[in-house]
């Protein structure tokens, strides 16, 4: 493991606009050329969280899926967030994540917001991923997915090499102010318990359903404390996670060998 440069991209998502917040993201990110290795933009950033969004949502052959790739491609690094994507078993809040190379690899959202009642329209999602970008084990979850622990935890596995599941925890979210103190105390809860970083993009702004965004968007060590915090304006922010710090943690403080052993249904 090298050190990695992560970018969070806390903006103000257009209202059911996919091309224009495609060319808003896309001059946010551009200067980042030569200077990051992980993009991460918000969840459902093409559209806003809206249940009509729906109704336009692309497929993997659209133009949204498109602009990631050569996003990855001009920046020669990764890029993740979610958009709406519709397959065959339905409409998937579905988080991208593209390199430079040309992979791309998804994960659904699994946890939709009933209190939205997200769970109406949208399909759920089943299994997690990990990917492995720039020799860091990865996992991205989408908003809600912070509020259960059990699915997002670390795993350590003494027949994997000693390894835990993932070095690095994502969240890409549209959480509204109203609940931006649980948003904050669960991503800390989040690294401390899972022994590793988390790096978390909400939006800002007011969307078309009255809801506001507060953005604190942050990236967290795995004590808890912040490398990075946001407030609640349009902002590009990078920090740089320490792999030796990690490590040097987990060899100090390895509470993983305590874990309980399970497997995620």
């Amino acid at each position: 493991m090298e050190n990695l440069r992560v970018s969070l991209i806390q903006g103000d998502t257009r209202w059911h606009d996919p091309a224009g917040n495609r060319e808003y993201y896309g001059r946010l990110i551009a200067p980042l050329h030569g200077t990051t290795d992980l993009v991460i933009l918000p969840e459902t950033f093409t559209s806003g969280f809206s249940n009509e969004a729906i109704h336009n949502a692309e497929t993997m052959d659209g133009p949204s899926v498109e602009w990631m790739r050569e996003q990855s491609a001009k920046l020669g690094a990764a890029v993740t967030g979610s958009v709406q994507l519709r397959t065959e078993e339905g409409v998937f809040n579905r988080l991208l994540f593209a390199t430079p190379d040309g992979a791309l690899s998804t994960y659904d959202k699994r946890h939709l917001f009933r209190y939205a009642r997200e769970h109406e329209r949208y399909a759920a999602g089943r299994d997690r991923l990990t990917i492995e970008w720039k020799g860091w084990r990865i996992c991205p979850l989408v908003c809600y997915d912070l509020r259960f622990p059990v699915f997002s935890r670390n795993r350590f596995d003494v027949e994997r090499e000693g390894q835990l599941d993932y070095d690095l925890l994502i969240y890409v979210a549209n959480w509204p102010s109203a609940r931006s103190y649980p948003w904050k105390t669960l991503l800390r809860a989040r690294a401390i318990e899972n022994l590793c970083f988390v790096a978390a993009v909400n939006r800002v702004g007011t969307d078309a359903n009255g809801h506001h965004y507060s953005g604190d968007s942050a990236v967290i060590d795995f004590l808890g404390h912040p490398i990075s915090e946001c407030t609640d304006e349009e902002v590009v922010a990078t920090a740089t996670l320490q792999a030796s710090e990690l490590i040097a943690h987990r060899e100090r403080f390895p509470a993983m060998l305590d874990g309980d052993r399970f497997e995620l249904a």
